[in-house]
């Protein structure tokens, strides 16, 4: 992928990418570009406009996402461990870590169950959805507002489209995780 800053338009769209590879490299697939170049570039544009909103809160992203996902669980916001990992993108261990510091900072309590599953709780206090609460919408209002140039089918149509894509890559790359790319 080209190198540019990426707060400013790129002086070297896709399909001048994909045109290139081709000059260069006839028959290589190209047709993924105009798709993936411009999601990892949204991506790293929502990311980094995320993290400048959530700094300017005083609240790191690791942290709002495990009481988002608390907060999210309805009453009485807990869940175990297992299942924070199972609705994150983290790794129990990453799971564990958060917990440990929004346990220090006073936002969520945990409890082992004596049901004899020995599975870890973990609850938001007071602290921790008021945090929530305060942090959310600024956070989403924020997104709604990026996002605001699509029309509310628009939105509609590509949240679609591209739940669709990310349930088939996730499929794929599960069932093959190091498979190498074969030609068409």
């Amino acid at each position: 992928m080209d190198a540019y800053p990426l707060d400013t338009p790129s002086p070297y769209p896709p399909a001048a990418i994909a045109e290139a590879w081709q000059r260069e490299r006839p028959g290589t697939p190209t047709d993924s570009i105009g798709i993936v170049t411009p999601l990892w570039r949204l991506a790293k544009l929502f990311a980094d406009d995320r993290r400048r909103l959530l700094a300017d809160l005083g609240v790191d992203g690791a942290t709002l996402d495990l009481l988002s996902v608390l907060r999210r669980a309805g009453r009485p916001y807990e869940l175990t461990t297992r299942q924070l990992t199972e609705r994150t993108l983290v790794t129990a261990g990453a799971i564990s870590q958060r917990v440990n510091r929004a346990g220090q900072a006073g936002l969520v309590e945990r409890r082992t169950e004596t049901d004899g599953s020995r599975a870890v709780v973990v609850s938001l206090t007071d602290a921790g959805h008021a945090l929530v609460e305060r942090t959310v919408e600024q956070v989403l209002s924020r997104e709604s507002d990026l996002i605001s140039s699509l029309t509310a089918a628009e939105r509609e149509l590509l949240a679609g489209k591209l739940q669709s894509l990310l349930d088939d890559v996730s499929r794929r790359v599960r069932a093959e995780p190091n498979q190498t790319p074969t030609a068409r």
